[in-house]
């Protein structure tokens, strides 16, 4: 079949058919599967006997033949006639075969043009003759071989590129370029009379030396150029043939083809098609980042096809950005396909209840995030507010936000926000009741005696126990004792060492359950604190391995994951796991495997991407981050990263473009902490994320990424871009370094976030819109905490931000707090006699 796919060029005569079935044999080794030299096959019958022209003689009717013939068996090569002298069934050769050229060798060594025709000379001769697969047949009578001819044309451009040499400009090409240029050049050179047709004659003109051959032709001469490769038969061969003789690649691409845009919605599957054409075109070479994909066992991208085209299954944001492809060898013609997609609108309002007194302001918050960016409206019981706008209702924030600046009995309503962008709609309800606070409705109970007692509060944990602190009253709302009592062990929540000795509260990292509990270290002690947030209380303790140093929460699998040292040296670090975490009790400690761990890191959740499937885990002296599956709690595979000297300190995630950005430890003291960017479709390292350096942030949406460390004077902002490309925004210089940050929602922008910034020597906060570049700092704050820090590391001075609807932020300073009104951005209060109030929770209802 393979030959049989290029033999339609044979013509009339059997001796010149052996000579076109050698050419067709090597044709078929160059071209690419189902190719058939210049213009296709033009022959479309079925390989096989071919049998037909034979018809029965002396029948009264077709249907008596096909009777009487319908039980006699006819071997290959024959058929089934009725006698003439019997009258009876009997096989008889056929008299002909219809023309077909898929050419076998038979077993008594001869050529036959098809199986019908080898079948029917069996049939004649009287003798088994079968099909064999050597083809020798076809050169009986050639003295040059295949091998010979090849041995040829490797002469003839070694030779022209003597005499010829490429110019010092075509020298520096790829060698496939450097290849057309000798073939060019030996074809004008044969082309004696110009006429872009070389002739027999003009061929016959060029002639071999003995001394420029290093090898035996086999008989072989350049007039077999034209014998083997003549494709459409017409007696000279133009440059295209030669270019196929000599294997020479010919690739187009269109113009308009060079960038291509592919939209696709998230959660569907894609196909992306290379547009590079040409003659004998090697395999198509895809790559995302620079990384090739080809032979990466991936799980959405498993399937090339067989047109080379890239298959993407359940596209998700990380698949966004640009995708290259291009013939092997042949990289500098590519086309790039740039891979948009499409998140149908998610949302959600605040307060979902509130209960009002008349004359009160009221406000609706709505946050949506979707690709392209949703546009949002509201209705008040069903009907659009935007026909309903005063002085007193007005929409804030490019509508993310309705304010009423004084309620009233009639504004009581279900207020349903709506979003929409041109791939889906999403809507939420939040209601609004206006009653007197001396009804006490159970609206209104609801309202004022879960929603404020209970969320919305920075849980403090300090020196001299537990700390919440109601931002709106700025006051201390709860004070829970170093000697309170765990509810059920009955054990002090920080006891003293010594009788009648003050032993301050050691707190080392807490996380937020659902909204249910506080899980807190405390490093002296090998525990880990339940506190009930409902209640109030220290639930209970869970004994983990020496010094627990970190805490994260895996929202996706409800665990919480407890870094431990061993001790201050970390000589003996270990990592356990907390699962079913939101129970509150009868939770399981699991002891992981992996040893040697100095750091871990697990991905945020945001309302686009509300599963993550992997962590990762690394450690002081190891160039690599190790991928673990968050749910077996087993390593997947290691990332390495000693190819860039890089030691992993800090990692940050976006689910746009799915970029992981690595922190590296510094060198020396003198150089700057860079960052790598991994690919997190590929799990592999990009490379250097430019010239930034520090601990990356990323907020809450994905879009920004803010890097910024103690010991440097630059602040790095980079965009996420809706085609997935990171793109620089701008650098600042800020002295001293950000001790730590926090990001802040805009409350005159939708779909926009401000940064609050510790600095790590100064007492002012930053201020930073990140859309515009604007600065600012806050000042009239006291001196951040001093002294040496805790050996389990954490920024000296934190700040906290109260979630996504919040609008206050509070950073610890020597023996208070400070709380911001990021709403106003001013100073909200000072809560004075905390110190040591580095560890801090926010507890809110979103």
């Amino acid at each position: 079949m393979f030959y049989s796919q290029h033999l339609s060029f044979l013509q009339q005569t059997q001796q010149n058919e052996t000579r076109r079935l050698l050419a067709a044999s090597h044709t078929a080794r160059s071209l690419p599967a189902g190719r058939a030299g210049m213009d296709g096959p033009r022959n479309q019958q079925r390989p096989g006997c071919g049998c037909g022209g034979v018809t029965g003689r002396g029948l009264s009717s077709h249907s008596e033949l096909l009777a009487s013939c319908g039980k006699k068996f006819c071997s290959r090569g024959s058929r089934c006639v009725l006698s003439r002298k019997t009258g009876e069934p009997e096989c008889q050769c056929l008299e002909a075969c219809r023309p077909s050229y898929m050419p076998v060798c038979g077993s008594d060594g001869r050529f036959y043009e098809n199986h019908c025709k080898l079948h029917r000379a069996a049939c004649l001769l009287g003798k088994k003759i079968t099909v064999i697969h050597s083809k020798d047949c076809f050169l009986k009578g050639d003295t040059c071989t295949i091998a010979g001819y090849a041995r040829l044309k490797n002469v003839l451009l070694a030779l022209q590129t003597r005499l010829q040499p490429l110019r010092e400009g075509d020298s520096r090409q790829d060698p496939a370029s450097q290849k057309r240029l000798v073939v060019e050049s030996l074809f004008r050179d044969l082309d004696a009379d110009g006429s872009g047709h070389l002739s027999s004659s003009e061929l016959a003109q060029h002639v071999l030396k003995k001394q420029d051959l290093d090898e035996d032709l086999l008989g072989c001469s350049p007039g077999d150029l034209l014998r083997f490769d003549d494709y459409n038969s017409d007696s000279s061969l133009t440059l295209r043939e030669f270019y196929m003789a000599f294997q020479v690649v010919q690739l187009s691409l269109a113009p308009e083809d060079r960038v291509s845009v592919t939209t696709v919605t998230v959660g569907l599957s894609t196909v992306l098609t290379c547009a590079v054409r040409g003659d004998l075109r090697p395999p198509i070479i895809w790559k995302r980042n620079g990384l090739t994909l080809n032979f990466l066992d991936l799980e959405d991208i498993n399937d090339f096809g067989e047109d080379d085209s890239l298959y993407i299954t359940k596209v998700t944001t990380i698949h966004m950005g640009n995708y290259t492809c291009h013939a092997s060898g042949h990289e500098q013609l590519f086309q790039t396909h740039v891979l948009q997609v499409n998140v149908p609108p998610v949302i959600r309002v605040y307060p979902e209840s509130q209960a009002q007194e008349p004359g009160v302001a009221a406000s609706l918050r709505c946050h949506a995030e979707g690709i392209p960016m949703p546009r949002i409206t509201w209705l008040k019981n069903g009907v659009d507010v935007s026909t309903q706008m005063s002085k007193q209702l007005s929409l804030l924030a490019n509508g993310s936000e309705l304010h009423i600046s004084s309620v009233r009995y009639e504004d009581t309503g279900a207020y349903t926000c709506i979003a929409k962008n041109e791939v889906g709609v999403d809507e939420d309800i939040s209601s609004l009741f206006i009653e007197d606070s001396a009804r006490k409705t159970l609206a209104n109970i609801l309202w004022r005696e879960e929603g404020l007692s209970v969320g919305n509060m920075f849980y403090v944990f300090s020196d001299d126990g537990i700390i919440v602190i109601h931002p709106v009253d700025c006051e201390i709302q709860r004070h829970l004792k170093p000697t309170e009592k765990i509810f059920m062990s009955y054990e002090e929540i920080c006891p003293q060492r010594e009788k009648n000795a003050t032993q301050p509260c050691q707190w080392a990292s807490a996380v937020n359950v659902r909204n249910r509990y506080i899980y807190v270290a405390q490093p002296a002690l090998s525990r880990v604190l339940v506190v009930d947030i409902r209640a109030q209380k220290v639930l209970q303790s869970i004994g983990v391995d020496p010094l627990p140093a970190k805490l994260a929460y895996d929202k996706s699998h409800d665990q919480v994951w407890v870094l431990s040292w061993g001790d201050v040296h970390k000589s003996q670090p270990s990592l356990q796991v907390i699962t079913e975490a939101s129970a509150g009790q009868d939770q399981h400690l699991i002891r992981t495997p992996f040893a040697g761990v100095d750091d871990f890191f697990i991905p945020p959740t945001n309302l686009i991407i509300n599963h993550i499937r992997f962590g990762f885990i690394f450690n002081k002296s190891d160039p690599a981050v190790h991928k673990v599956d968050l749910e077996t709690l087993m390593p997947l595979k290691t990332i390495g990263l000693h190819h860039h000297g890089c030691v992993p300190q800090a990692m940050a995630h976006t689910h746009l473009g799915g970029y992981f950005f690595i922190q590296c430890r510094q060198d020396s003291p003198a150089s700057a902490a860079r960052q790598l960017l991994v690919d997190s479709v590929t799990d592999s390292v990009v490379g250097p994320n430019g010239d930034v350096t520090g601990t990356p942030h990323t907020s809450p949406d994905g879009r920004f990424i803010v890097s910024a460390a103690a010991d440097s004077p630059w602040l790095h902002v980079q965009e996420i871009t809706v085609r997935g490309e990171i793109q620089t925004l701008y650098d600042l210089q800020i002295n001293p370094g950000i001790s730590d940050l926090a990001f802040q929602r805009s409350f005159t922008e939708s779909n926009q976030y401000n940064i609050y910034a510790a600095l790590h020597t100064e007492p002012d906060l930053l201020f930073l819109e990140l859309s515009t570049g604007k600065v600012g700092t806050l000042k009239n704050l006291k001196e951040p905490p001093t002294g040496p820090p805790q050996p389990w590391g954490g920024a000296r001075r934190i700040m906290r931000d109260s979630g996504l609807f919040g609008q206050y932020l509070l950073t610890p300073a020597r023996e208070s707090l400070f709380l911001i009104n990021g709403r106003q951005n001013t100073l909200r209060c000072e809560v004075s006699g905390i110190k040591g109030g580095t560890t801090v929770v926010w507890v809110g209802e979103v």
